[in-house]
């Protein structure tokens, strides 16, 4: 891996003219690009939802299979909040107050994962060097197991990973409460990011995760009449379908037929301006279903997404036909399958294709 890396110099007309449509988009319907009331009353819905169904699993009233259903549900509650809350929080893009952005940020604690490692290897990591072997980290999921890009040596696990990748993906969340964000942490580098932490983050990591293996595994298993092994596997449960959720949408944004997975020279410069790289890189799903647009916190319209990471994801459908327009007259790819299920199946050909040494 080289030092550093850049990007073409050129500047990109592309982004210049579609910031410059988005922008005026904006001031045509006077409207802000920040959260609007859909917003908030998905907060609402995710956060009452999240709330309430962890109350009822410490009510302690339910029968087994219901004990159940109600873990499955609070995992998928906790992505949701991921999604729909955090994320725009982190990037800005809740809020134009810094304070309300910090304040939803923090809920990210209390789904297992630590905000500010999250910033340095989503928002400034992974946004910068999209599908770039050896710099964006999001490649590196499951090392060892699980390979997606040519460029990652090869074992003789990967052969079998279309058909296991999408179980292990159910640990996606587990990884983040008990090893990633250590890693990332404790690690010298997160890609050409040189990890030294202010003093409070040291704590922060700590205490919060802390905090979260006391709500969801020292309170249920002293409030809860039952074997604390039996609340084990409630917490594994939630993590399952959380993790699951997490893994499947993160996945079929970059790693679908179409994206490329382009290679700096040797001096490290890459061929192509970043908003270039990013639509080249980058893909949708799904871009005109509702329910995935309520659900999925504007994550399967990930091009509006890196292209306008300040930008509230509920606007990302508007400002999409734009981009898709600008894309066309520049004759630049803009990469989209149609539903779930065909970004889902192309994944599982990319994951095949990636299988063996090319």
């Amino acid at each position: 891996m080289v030092n550093k890396l850049k990007f073409g110099k050129t500047k990109s007309q592309f982004l210049a003219t579609t910031r410059n449509r988005v922008d005026q988009y904006f001031i045509d319907e006077k409207i802000s690009k920040h959260a609007n009331w859909l917003m908030w009353l998905k907060a609402l819905l995710f956060l009452s939802g999240f709330f309430i169904t962890y109350i009822f699993i410490l009510a302690d009233v339910f029968n087994l299979l219901s004990v159940v259903c109600l873990c499955l549900l609070l995992g998928i509650f906790s992505a949701f909040i991921g999604f729909n809350i955090c994320h725009d929080a982190i990037h800005g893009s809740y809020s134009a107050n810094k304070k309300v952005n910090t304040l939803f940020s923090n809920l990210f604690h209390f789904v297992g994962a630590n905000p500010y490692m999250w910033n340095i290897t989503h928002n400034i990591v992974h946004h910068t060097y999209t599908n770039i072997s050896g710099h964006d980290e999001d490649l590196e999921i499951a090392p060892g197991l699980i390979r997606l890009s040519n460029d990652i040596p090869a074992n003789r696990f990967h052969k079998y990973q279309h058909w296991y990748a999408f179980p292990l993906y159910s640990l996606a969340s587990l990884s983040w409460v008990f090893r990633k964000d250590y890693k990332k942490f404790f690690q010298p580098q997160v890609g050409q990011i040189l990890n030294k932490h202010p003093k409070i983050q040291y704590f922060n990591l700590f205490f919060y995760k802390a905090l979260y293996l006391c709500l969801f595994l020292l309170v249920p298993i002293l409030l809860i009449r039952t074997p604390w092994w039996h609340v084990f596997i409630g917490f594994l449960i939630m993590h399952a379908a959380q993790g699951f959720t997490m893994g499947l949408v993160f996945q079929l944004a970059h790693v679908v037929e179409g994206t490329d997975f382009p290679l700096p020279d040797t001096s490290g410069n890459m061929e192509e301006a970043w908003a270039e790289h990013q639509m080249h890189t980058t893909a949708n799903f799904s871009g005109n279903n509702v329910f995935a647009a309520f659900f999925l916190g504007g994550l399967n319209r990930q091009i509006e997404h890196h292209l306008f990471p300040k930008i509230c994801h509920v606007h990302y459908r508007k400002i999409g036909k734009i981009v898709k327009q600008t894309a066309a007259e520049f004759g630049i790819p803009y990469i989209e399958n149609p539903t779930f299920l065909a970004a889902l199946r192309s994944h599982f050909r990319m994951l095949k294709k990636f299988s063996v040494k090319i």
